[in-house]
């Protein structure tokens, strides 16, 4: 008795939270309700409730950015000691290892990159041409603490003015994957700590352009910026990631146009990452890139395909957001993803109050004519 009578306290308590009906109509729409709700009122609000679990169960924005846990191996008695030998053998001999390369790969690279960033300022293009290739050296070391098993498809990039190449994103580890093969510049987001370290030193000498999405100003700033970089005979090429953030490599959302308006040839790069020993995707909201490094150094592999794709560009009467989606076609195509109607720009947004608030009173306005019928 005692347990049912916390429950009916517990259950006007939550009465209390509950939103009233009548807050979201006006004072002259209000009449006296019925004394009870019937089967067929609740019935009859049915679209409403289609819609919010349609939300819940196609949630095909949230698949987006979901990594998918292995399915466990190691069930019984006779794979339990195999998968225990292959966490001793990741852990305690191949991470050790990966570490030895990794650091040894940043010794060389920083006793050559210091004397020639320093030592070689009066001679601009042997500078360039040495820095452009420690970084792909420094980028080789990180694929190779991995164990990567990158296979490359199609012609080396070139540097030719009046190019930008797209590809789709999965992780930042997409741009030393390629940078390891050519020496982009690329457009990124700012981030903290040691990763925006290199970002303000290294990368900076490769012409790499960075941005906030907070600052509404640097729309502007970077439109110039890459106008003016994809016309540099001299430049590096230039990558860009136009999803704007990190996909979990089985969808591609929409391409932001800044890429494919600036009048030039567009190289478009499909990045398809194999998940039999590790998931490449990076969620930067759960975990910050340190600790997505040492899952990586702590896996069997990462074995991804690299597909560089024949250019492509702005066909007569075609606008740019049409551009945009052809080339998402074949980046997805070829890569093997699937392609959903969403910007990804909306996963550091939440849905205006102004959004919720018709909702609810669209909501409302069906219970209460339900209730005067």
């Amino acid at each position: 008795m005692d347990e049912i009578n916390n429950l009916n306290v517990s259950s006007s308590e939550l009465d209390l939270d509950l939103p009233n009906i009548e807050d979201y109509l006006p004072s002259e729409s209000i009449q006296e309700p019925h004394s009870k709700l019937r089967m067929r009122d609740l019935l009859d609000i049915s679209p409403t409730l289609t819609e919010a679990a349609g939300a819940i169960v196609d949630d095909s924005f949230t698949r987006c950015f979901k990594s998918n846990s292995p399915e466990p191996w190691n069930w019984n008695i006779y794979l339990f000691p195999l998968w225990c030998f292959g966490v001793v053998f990741r852990y305690g001999i191949l991470f050790p290892l990966r570490v030895i390369v990794l650091t040894v790969g940043w010794i060389i690279f920083l006793a050559t990159y210091i004397p020639v960033h320093f030592l070689l300022k009066g001679h601009d293009k042997l500078r360039k041409r040495l820095e452009r290739g420690l970084v792909e050296l420094l980028c080789s070391f990180f694929v190779a603490s991995w164990t990567g098993v990158v296979k490359y498809h199609g012609p080396r990039p070139s540097m030719r003015p009046k190019q930008v190449f797209v590809a789709n994103h999965t992780s930042m580890i997409d741009f030393i994957v390629l940078e390891q093969m050519m020496a982009f510049a690329v457009i990124m987001q700012k981030h903290p700590g040691w990763v925006g370290l290199l970002q303000t030193t290294i990368l900076d000498s490769l012409g790499c352009i960075w941005f906030n999405r907070s600052e509404a100003t640097d729309r502007e700033i970077v439109a110039k910026k890459l106008r003016e970089h994809v016309n540099g005979a001299d430049n590096n090429p230039l990558l860009i990631f136009p999803e704007g953030t990190c996909v979990n490599n089985h969808y591609t959302v929409m391409f932001k146009k800044g890429a494919f308006e600036l009048g030039c040839t567009v190289c478009p790069i499909a990045i398809k990452y194999n998940k039999i020993f590790v998931d490449a995707f990076w969620n930067s909201r759960r975990q910050s890139f340190t600790m997505h490094l040492l899952q990586l150094m702590t896996s069997w592999a990462v074995v991804c395909d690299v597909w560089y794709l024949e250019p492509q560009n702005l066909k007569p009467g075609e606008t740019p957001i049409e551009f945009a989606e052809r080339v998402r076609d074949i980046i997805s195509v070829r890569a093997g993803l699937k392609k959903v109607p969403w910007d990804g720009y909306l996963k550091y947004s939440r849905p205006s109050p102004k959004l919720r608030e018709r909702k609810q009173q669209t909501f409302a306005e069906t219970v209460l004519r339900s209730l005067e019928e």
